[in-house]
């Protein structure tokens, strides 16, 4: 039998910011049970009591604050490197890019900070790379095979223990951390020990005070 407690954790998933404001308890729970009875009634084919959801929201809610990955593990001097100035370029693969992309990871200077990440996906190749960078993948590629082209893009990189791989919630925590302050996660890159998040120019520097705060919040 489907019960008040089941639909509410449904309702709530479904919506993540209520999801958000259950687990820093700064929900006015009987303003929400009001807003969700009309599905509540409707999962369950019955009138249901207000006070009934606003229990199950309550219990929802201390289940979440208990189960909640807040600690992200970092480096012992953990910081947040900032670059500027680079470019998102997208393509269809094909062997001929492959051996294209061998001759341009000749050409770049990574020990001199250089950035060119290449990004395989199963019918796509991404491409972040800076502006030295970019233009000649755009001339060894050519311009006509380039799909999608985003410039005036920043990173943002984080250190993080080498065991985050296997710990849950840790791409979570940041993420949602990113979600609630409303920023937009263009790309992201991960490492063994290293988070990339790829940022539109105009969330850089709110992304980046956002990322700080959740690591003074867990260092």
């Amino acid at each position: 039998m489907v019960t008040v407690s089941a639909v509410v954790k449904k309702l709530v998933a479904e919506k993540p910011l209520f999801q958000e404001g259950l687990r820093q308890g700064i929900v006015n729970y009987a303003a929400l049970a009001e807003n969700i009875m009309p599905n509540v009634r409707q999962h369950l084919g019955k009138e249901v009591k207000t006070a009934a959801v606003i229990m199950a929201l309550r219990r929802h809610g201390e289940s979440l604050h208990e189960k909640d990955v807040r600690e992200v593990r970092l480096s012992p001097h953990a910081q947040l490197i900032l670059k500027t100035g680079l470019a998102y370029l997208s393509m269809k693969r094909t062997p001929q890019l492959f051996r294209r992309l061998e001759n341009l990871h000749r050409t770049v200077n990574y020990e001199a900070g250089d950035t060119f990440n290449v990004i395989h996906g199963n019918h796509e190749v991404s491409i972040i790379a800076d502006d030295k960078n970019e233009k000649k993948a755009i001339a060894a590629i050519g311009q006509e095979n380039v799909t999608t082209t985003e410039r005036s893009l920043v990173s943002v990189s984080m250190a993080l223990e080498k065991d985050f791989l296997y710990t849950p919630g840790i791409l979570f925590a940041v993420t949602r951390k990113l979600y609630w302050d409303n920023i937009n996660i263009f790309e992201m890159v991960t490492t063994a020990t290293e988070l990339t998040l790829i940022f539109q120019k105009k969330d850089a520097m709110r992304a980046y005070a956002s990322m700080q705060e959740l690591i003074e919040d867990n260092a």
